[in-house]
């Protein structure tokens, strides 16, 4: 700490005179290390919260906020220091709650406020309408919850109001109460999903807790230095210690976020976990004037590398263009058929439609279609909420069309190397299909062999060490013949590949279950969690994408009828049959796990991307806090600048004392002004003819009657700050641009008087 020089003013002087340019005792603290401190607490509560909800809007907007707060409070701090602390902390709240409301507005619901940053009503509907989505999510959602505006509006309000508390917390040096309220709300996602303790996060959350009680001990004007800053470590240390041992065993059941649990859907087949949840819960409605509601489609997954199965990533087209081109010829029977589908509890990038769609309404110019497999795909939207009509065509050849067609062959990439795979493989495939004659009566062989002589479960998998899609694990499945959906349409597709057949696996839904409601003519269908749901398809030249229901116990085999001359027509169901329930033991799992999906990144948004845009605006966030002295510090050159540029010499000499102090120049409080004038010319060859003008003035306005004369002291002042900033080396000036020692050390006011 250095003490500004005092000097006994003259009998001449005009004491009076409100003059400055020297400090004394004022107020202990400073406004940047709060700040920052009251921001990183901000930071270090909300990472917990990235485990349970995808980093996204959301997360952009708690970093924006918690910014904003930080800094609003350490400027208005800074601009009203001279002000009574009444005066100045009233004022700081209100800005910064004005700053907090405005900043969630422009990010949430600019669009509705005035200026984009006041709310009006239609805002504070949004809003309403925004938490009550999120609170749906909250309840029936599975973590991780995708980063939907809810969320991201729920969330913003939340930690705006959590970084008022934690920065007047901090700053009026309770420092035990912001570390309770960063350590509770940091534990809250970890405890109530009964997941495992995060311990870098409690390892920096300990960090941070050493570093509030160190800085409240070393502040606090009346507490002995040495007994604080050792109390300060002991109570840290203990509350690390009692955190990291009580939290993760506190008997918080994880139903405290809901009542149940609902679907997040990715194009990965990792399915093993989610279906084995218990407690399924409503997640579409389906309308149809048919007997029984169709297959619902969310995407398909076309490549496989050997390890995983890749997620077709086609071109997208707006909804006029339409969902492209029909597979089938002329030649084969067609018919359209409408269903209304209601997603209530499904988080995915996809919508569910029948195949083949034809034509799509009730949903945003958001949703673009994928013509290549003729599904509904968004980069920014979510499916929960949507209600929709999608038009489909029931293709249905006859028995003897589809037999006189021969399956596309695979599509070979001449850049990729051939995936090798187990010889139990192809050798099954034709021993299974050895007597027959054409494609289709080899797959429908292949799908009566499964359905035959395999087993449901869901536990073998795991027991038998197969759980995955690879090639090794197909090749134990088929060993072992048991297994779930995803083995199923695994080995399906992989045995109808070495029958040199195009084959892919679709994720979507089973048909749901009829209820007793009715909506007109339409029948009403609900299809629930644990109706999740893979299967594989084959390309028939002239009829299209044709599916296959492998899974023993689940749906009703695809069989197409000999042709008949009904009414002049022909008959024939060209998908699997629906049922509303499987047999012996069904899927209960709602969700299929966003884990590894291949690369996200592909221009088409089919899938969820790694969105870098969260990492960057936190990166942003974290280094609007660095900056932050940085800033405040340029604030108050300028200010003083522009007071120097008045005359007064009080401001001019302050900041050449503090930039001294910023630059590591020795300083002494013994000093007079002539002799620290001296000295700077002497040792740093600062320019004479400046310091010589800054010296008069401030004795001038030390002892002169009059007291200052006015002149504009501006542009000595910067050559004199220019002169020191010179004769250091190109680290210390960085130093001291990012980090200005004269706003971290102890701070004091400016006296009224000159003496």
């Amino acid at each position: 700490m250095f003490r500004a020089e005092s000097k006994r003013p003259s009998r001449g002087a005009d004491a009076t005179a409100p003059q400055h340019w020297h400090r004394e005792h004022e107020e202990p603290d400073g406004v940047v290390v709060p700040a920052v401190l009251a921001a990183a607490a901000g930071l270090v509560a909300m990472w917990p919260f990235t485990s349970v909800i995808e980093p996204g809007a959301w997360s952009f907007v708690v970093v924006a906020v918690v910014v904003a707060v930080a800094a609003s409070g350490a400027l208005l701090r800074f601009l009203l220091r001279r002000r009574r602390g009444w005066v100045r902390d009233l004022s700081t709240f209100l800005v910064q709650l004005l700053v907090a409301v405005a900043v969630v507005t422009q990010l949430v619901a600019g669009d509705t406020a005035f200026l984009g940053l006041f709310p009006t009503a239609t805002t504070v509907s949004v809003f309403a309408s925004l938490a009550a989505s999120a609170m749906e999510e909250i309840v029936f959602g599975a973590a991780p919850l995708s980063p939907s505006a809810g969320l991201a509006a729920v969330l913003g309000l939340g930690f705006a109001l959590v970084a008022l508390l934690l920065d007047q917390l901090i700053t009026l040096r309770l420092a035990v109460l912001a570390i309770v309220l960063t350590g509770v709300l940091g534990a809250v996602p970890m405890i109530v999903t009964m997941g495992d303790a995060n311990v870098a996060w409690f390892v920096l959350f300990g960090i941070l807790a050493l570093v509030l009680l160190g800085y409240t001990a070393r502040r606090h004007p009346i507490a002995p230095r040495r007994s604080s800053t050792s109390l300060a470590v002991g109570v840290g240390a203990a509350a690390i210690a009692v955190t990291m041992i009580v939290a993760p065993a506190l008997p918080v059941s994880s139903t405290i976020v809901g009542t149940g649990v609902g679907t997040t859907v990715d194009a990965s087949l990792r399915l093993g976990d989610d279906l084995r949840q218990p407690n399924p819960v409503e997640v579409l409605t389906v309308a149809t004037e048919g007997d029984v509601a169709p297959y619902l489609r969310l995407t398909t997954l076309s490549q496989f590398d050997g390890r995983v199965w890749q997620p077709d990533r086609g071109e997208l087209t707006s909804q006029s263009e339409g969902f492209g081109e029909p597979e089938w010829g002329e030649q084969i029977a067609a018919e359209e058929e409408t269903t209304s589908v209601r997603v209530l509890r499904m988080s995915s990038s996809w919508l569910p439609v029948p195949y083949p769609a034809t034509r799509v309404q009730g949903v945003s110019g958001a949703w673009r279609v994928m013509p290549e497999n003729r599904t509904l795909v968004s980069r920014s939207a979510d499916a929960a909420g949507n209600d929709y009509t999608i038009t489909a065509t029931k293709v249905t050849p006859t028995l003897e069309q589809i037999r006189a067609v021969d399956a596309a062959p695979p599509v070979v990439d001449d850049d990729e190397e051939p995936v090798e795979l187990p010889a139990i493989i192809g050798d099954l495939a034709t021993e299974v299909t050895a007597e027959e004659s054409n494609d289709y009566d080899r797959l429908v062989a292949l799908q009566t062999w499964f359905r035959s002589s395999f087993t449901y479960s869901l536990e073998t998998p795991v027991d038998e060490g197969f759980d995955g899609t690879g090639a090794d694990a197909v090749a134990q499945f088929l060993d072992v013949r048991s297994g779930y959906c995803v083995h199923f349409a695994g080995a399906f597709a992989l045995m109808a590949q070495s029958l040199d057949m195009q084959t892919r696996i679709v994720v979507g839904y089973l048909p749901g279950s009829l209820t007793t409601e009715k909506r007109g003519d339409e029948s009403i269908f609900s299809v629930d969690s644990d109706q999740l749901h893979s299967w594989p398809e084959v390309l028939f030249p002239g009829i299209g994408w044709v599916p296959f229901e492998p899974t023993a116990s689940l749906g009703v085999p695809t069989a197409f009828r000999a042709a008949t001359t009904t009414g002049g027509g022909t008959t024939g169901p060209s998908t699997p049959a629906p049922t509303t329930a499987p047999q012996t033991e069904q899927t209960t799992g709602p969700e299929i796990d966003r884990g590894d999906a291949g690369d996200n990144s592909s221009t088409t948004g089919a899938l969820r991307r790694l969105d870098p845009m969260p990492v960057v605006w936190s990166i942003a966030g974290v280094l609007a806090v660095l900056l932050l002295p940085a800033a405040i510090r340029r604030i108050e050159r300028s200010v003083r600048l522009g007071r120097a540029r008045r005359g007064d010499a009080g401001a001019a000499w302050a900041e050449m004392r503090d930039t001294m102090v910023d630059l590591q120049l020795p300083l002494s409080a013994a000093d007079t002004p002539r002799v620290r004038g001296a000295a700077l010319v002497t040792q740093y060859h600062v320019d004479a003819d400046a310091v010589g003008r800054l010296t008069r003035a401030v004795e001038r306005t030390n002892y002169a009657r009059g007291g200052s004369a006015g002149d504009d002291l501006a542009d000595p002042l910067r050559a004199v700050l220019g002169g020191m900033q010179r004769h250091c080396d190109r680290v210390t000036q960085v130093r001291a641009l990012l980090l200005p020692r004269s706003l971290f050390m102890t701070r004091s006011a400016e006296s009224t008087s000159l003496g």
